[in-house]
């Protein structure tokens, strides 16, 4: 007993070692973690300091000295003499603030997720590679290469981010890579790749085709168009109405059969209308200075690290300031000399699905124009972190990948089994040429000869410049397609469905330098009835693209600071609509409902950060929609649907009142009104936001309710995350905050016949992907707050500022 007691200390430490040093699962080595040597306490930073400091590298593969000044906000401003070293600098400082970043959402993109979390990371990664994520991103990397410069600057971008890999130690890992305990890999230019298709899959990869089919199998044709039109019933498109045309259009294509195809089994979720964006452009004539000013917002999941990365890249020939995504080169909305840019989703259907006939139960073969032709199998292998590599098999047709075979679950359940996709995101893109043309370029005609270079997702290129030019190109690749093709299942056997080559780029619509005085979009439709092409039939609700255009045509005399206030526009366009149409059906109140009905009336329809009527107002839409569409287009999980628009719920109430679907068919003994659904939606309204939030008062405040986060990527991660922010704002507001979802990066720039443009910008995070930074979530207050930061832009590295904090030499 004595020996027992003696050696029992040691046993207990030996065991305590090796609990700490030995994975768990997932889980990582505690004691590793932990070490006051290697662990993540290594990873805080200090403050910044209050005088200017200098640091010398050495990087491997440079040509010649870079200089890198270093500002308040912790943004590099890199000055290079060549553009390999400007590239190789860019890839550098990037990992340096964000590796575990690029590399964790190329994992994602690549379907490379279980080699990081094990099993659990094996459902996501099979649909990334199933919907052809890596496949996608080396039909574009073939693409980049064909231009000589953007090869170059490709694999420039990846000798630096390799460089600062070949720097880290143990001790010097990013704190995420000591969570989950593996390390980095080398770059290359197809991870790149990866990171710029993983933007049509964040963008351009929702797809209702399936519901909308459901709907066309349940109720017929009549009423599938009557109640989801291929025009909105309030709308002000992107290229103002009465736009001439400035080319002959292209015959177009016969459209196919009707065509109903296989049921479903799958409930389908809808298409996230919050991710969204803004931009605009207004002429000199309606400025103060006399010169253009733009502004854009890209609404994005928010998250952190942010999506986006600041920096100022300049060498012989460029000299560019504005947000990159880490993980490729070139900055991709911006500002240099000469112009401005920016960016928003269109939206267009360039996704079509195709049902297949496959010959038999090998798929080898499938039935198309009359006859049966080879598939291509692509084999992918996954590994998975403490498990054997698992090998999966994708069937190619012509369309593209059967995404799930018939006897399939899908891991997205709007993803049709025993179809093929169609998709631009599939094909050959250059959008690295087109970065690299659009941060060089001087004038209108360059910025439209860049833009022809980027395919996939299509986006809304706004333009200014400093020769008094404003522009917006609804800029991509689109299929040359019949009217309402791909609206619904397309049959895989019929040629005639198949798409029959592309609109030309001088066809795409446009505009430049309107009578109006300013160019604007925000994701609703691209033009009116009469552009001869199909672009698509479902685009973002009208609202915020209304009240932009609503207040850009009373605006004069217009400063930065003016559009800084619109991009924070909080002002309620749809319960302008709305309210007046549905409160007269709000009769016989209890005492809550009469509470609350006070508060609507008084409510200033502003979805500020302290409104209650926000809160009402919103979750009461979310209930009428549910009330009135869910009993007939939401009650059949084996075959789900969409359910019609608010646009569409108003123009029910203005037109059919009395119309068959204000009645709740679940209620067999009694036939409801349109009153009776507008007034139990309100009394569901109220019950839910009293068992949510208790009493009327404080805390049914906008901001409560809808907790906008900034989420640190690892889900659950809320030490490392920013929650309930407040902030105003709402889907369908210009200040388009949601609990998610956001303006990423806001920015607004007033050109200068000087080339020295005055800018201001700020993203709801920071420049470092570091928790321990300073500087990893020090904009977040100020973009909450409706502010911006003004952006130094410098002309040379000895520029005299008391902005620059730290200068960083790179060498070879």
């Amino acid at each position: 007993m004595r020996q027992f007691k003696s050696f029992f200390p040691l046993i207990v430490t030996l065991i305590w070692t090796y609990a700490l040093h030995t994975n768990w699962g997932t889980l990582p080595p505690m004691g590793k973690l932990l070490s006051p040597f290697h662990g993540f306490w290594v990873n805080a930073e200090k403050a910044d300091a209050s005088e200017q400091t200098e640091e010398s590298l050495q990087i491997p593969g440079l040509l010649e000295p870079v200089q890198v000044m270093y500002d308040e906000m912790a943004i590099p401003h890199v000055f290079a003499k060549n553009d390999h070293d400007l590239y190789l600098a860019q890839g550098y400082l990037t990992a340096k603030d964000r590796l575990w970043q690029m590399e964790f959402q190329t994992h994602f993109a690549g379907g490379r997720i279980s080699e990081i979390v094990g099993s659990k990371g094996m459902v996501s990664d099979q649909f990334q590679r199933r919907m052809g994520a890596i496949y996608g991103a080396e039909q574009s990397l073939k693409g980049m290469v064909e231009d000589p410069v953007a090869k170059a600057s490709l694999v420039a971008y990846s000798d630096g981010v390799n460089a600062y890999i070949e720097s880290l130690t143990d001790r010097t890992l990013p704190l995420e890579y000591k969570l989950l305990n593996y390390r980095p890999e080398k770059w290359e230019p197809l991870k790149s790749a990866l990171f710029l298709k993983n933007m049509s899959f964040v963008l351009a990869s929702g797809t209702d085709d399936l519901k909308m089919t459901n709907i066309l199998r349940k109720y017929g044709r009549e009423v599938a168009e009557h109640l989801f039109p291929n025009y909105p019933f309030e709308e002000s498109p992107i290229i103002p109405e009465g736009n001439p045309l400035d080319f002959k259009p292209l015959p177009v294509p016969a459209a196919p059969a009707d065509f109903i195809g296989l049921g479903s089994t799958m409930k389908t979720p809808e298409k996230d209308p919050n991710t969204g964006s803004n931009n605009w452009a207004v002429a000199g004539n309606k400025t103060i200075s006399g010169m253009p000013i733009l502004a854009n917002d890209p609404h994005l999941t928010l998250s952190l690290p942010s999506i986006w990365y600041q920096m100022q890249l300049v060498a012989p020939g460029i000299n560019v300031y504005g947000s990159t995504m880490p993980g490729s080169p070139n900055v991709i909305a911006g500002f240099n000399k000469n112009i401005a840019w920016g960016v928003t989703n269109v939206g267009s259907d360039v996704m079509d699905w195709y049902q297949i006939k496959f010959k038999d139960a090998s798929k080898q073969e499938y039935w198309h124009d009359g006859k049966w032709k080879k598939t291509t199998m692509r084999i992918e292998r996954f590994k998975v972190r403490g498990e054997d590599d698992f090998v999966d098999t994708v069937f190619f047709t012509h369309h593209g990948p059967v995404v799930y075979l018939s006897h399939e679950k899908p891991f997205r359940s709007n993803i049709p089994v025993g179809h093929a996709l169609k998709w631009i995101a599939l094909e050959k893109s250059s959008e690295v040429s087109a970065f690299y043309q659009l941060n060089r370029a001087a004038n209108y005609d360059e910025y439209k000869a860049a833009i022809t270079h980027f395919s996939a997702p299509a986006q809304n290129f706004v333009f200014a410049s400093n020769q008094g030019d404003i522009a917006l190109w609804v800029n991509g690749k689109f299929p040359l397609k019949a009217n309402l093709q791909g609206k619904y299942l397309l049959d895989g056997t019929d040629p005639a469905a198949d798409w029959k080559g592309y609109i030309p780029h001088d066809h795409d619509p446009h505009v430049k330098n309107p009578p109006r005085g300013f160019v604007s979009s925000a994701n609703q439709f691209s033009v009116d009835k009469s552009y001869p092409y199909y672009l698509g039939w479902q685009f973002a609700p009208s609202d915020r693209g209304r009240r932009i255009n609503e207040r850009l045509s009373v605006m004069n005399k217009a400063t930065v600071d003016s559009l800084r206030g619109l991009q924070n526009d909080n002002f309620n366009i749809r319960a302008r609509r709305l309210l007046p149409l549905l409160l007269p059906h709000v009769s016989n109140p209890n005492p809550q409902m009469a509470a609350a009905l006070k508060v609507l009336k008084k409510w200033d329809l502003q979805n500020s950060k302290e409104s209650i009527g926000a809160t009402i107002f919103e979750n009461w839409v979310i209930l009428l929609q549910s009330s009135l569409w869910d009993d007939e287009f939401n009650a059949d999980e084996k075959a789900p649907m969409n359910i019609p628009t608010v646009d569409r719920t108003l123009k029910l109430m203005i037109e059919e009142p009395g119309a068959i679907w204000w009645d709740n068919v679940k209620t067999k003994n009694k036939k409801e009104s349109m009153s009776d659904i507008i007034r139990t939606s309100f009394q569901a309204n109220i019950d839910s936001l009293t068992k949510l939030h208790g009493p009327l008062e404080p805390d049914w405040v906008w901001y409560k309710h809808k907790q906008t986060g900034v989420r640190h990527l690892i889900p659950g991660m809320d030490a490392l995350s920013r929650l309930n922010i407040p902030i105003g704002g709402g889907g369908s507001i210009v200040n388009a905050s949601t609990t998610k979802t956001g303006p990423s990066w806001r920015l607004v720039v007033e050109l200068s016949k000087s080339g020295n443009p005055n800018a201001y910008g700020v993203y709801p995070g920071g420049q470092s992907g570091n928790p321990g930074s300073t500087h990893y979530d020090d904009l977040i207050d100020t973009w909450a707050n409706g502010e911006l930061r003004p952006l130094l832009f410098m002309n040379q590295a000895d520029q005299k500022t008391n902005r620059i904090r730290k200068k960083m030499i790179l060498t070879k």
